[in-house]
């Protein structure tokens, strides 16, 4: 992030931080159409215009729901920040995977009194190769409390009923970090005129030589281009979007011109 942070002021980045785009619309959103369509972008702060869109939204819009009573409360929360408002507290990580993984390992390093709970019989094998052998020895020595095959059930203010293989079994309980995955919001997507495939995947309709939509000027970046299927695209092999993109608005722009 703070490379991130260090481009963006580097390149004098126009940045609009906490910023959610409601609406795109134009009079023309269908492929193939000339001149180029002027986009009217409406978010919740405000409303803009542009001849070019790239779309680089990832998959962590929507978290997947536990479902279960409690999970409303003000404690519970399916995205993790930071460690030091958990430290001296009880804690539960729901999940197995990299963010639930993350979770667990910092708020136990920063003094949580760290529980996962995990719907299979291990720690997720996807999860980052350096991290996973540190959470296995954790839970190995027993600084942090692993039930596998075991399921949140219900929350309350105080406390936490689990299913384990044992049975049911009560805990008490200060946070719940329910890091149970994300999908992207692809229903915008379409909103805005963007083909997705028919099966479960529902691939966005991208021409990979360019990353331009069916929707002429708007573009995907990133791991949105992989529609439900979020583990196939990530930072180290989606560099290449932007140079794509970015060339192609170049060329767009000259023959305009």
């Amino acid at each position: 992030m703070e490379y991130y942070r260090r481009v963006a002021t580097s390149y004098n980045i126009n940045i609009h931080l906490f910023e959610k785009v409601i609406s795109v619309s134009s009079s023309q959103l269908t492929a193939g159409s000339h001149p180029a369509p002027k986009f009217h972008i409406n978010t919740n702060k405000g409303a803009y215009t542009a001849d070019n869109i790239i779309i680089a939204t990832g998959f962590y819009d929507i978290p997947y729901l536990l479902n279960i009573p409690g999970e409303d409360l003000s404690k519970v929360t399916h995205y993790y920040k930071e460690p030091h408002l958990y430290a001296f507290q009880k804690v539960i990580v729901a999940g197995a995977m990299n963010s639930a993984v993350d979770a667990a390992l910092e708020t136990w390093r920063k003094g949580a009194e760290v529980t996962m709970v995990i719907r299979e019989a291990q720690i997720g094998e996807r999860v980052k190769y350096w991290v996973r052998p540190d959470i296995i020895n954790r839970i190995k020595e027993g600084s942090i409390k692993a039930l596998y095959n075991s399921t949140i059930k219900a929350i309350r203010e105080d406390e936490v009923d689990i299913e384990t293989p044992g049975g049911l079994i009560t805990i008490k309980n200060d946070w719940v970090l329910a890091m149970t995955g994300y999908q992207p919001d692809l229903d915008f997507l379409s909103k805005i005129g963007i083909r997705l495939s028919d099966d479960a995947i529902r691939t966005p309709e991208i021409n990979t030589e360019t990353y331009e939509t069916n929707v002429k000027n708007i573009f995907l970046a990133g791991v949105i281009c992989g529609g439900m299927n979020t583990h196939r695209l990530f930072i180290e092999n989606s560099r290449e979007h932007a140079e794509k993109i970015i060339r192609t608005i170049k060329e767009g722009s000259r023959m305009n011109g």
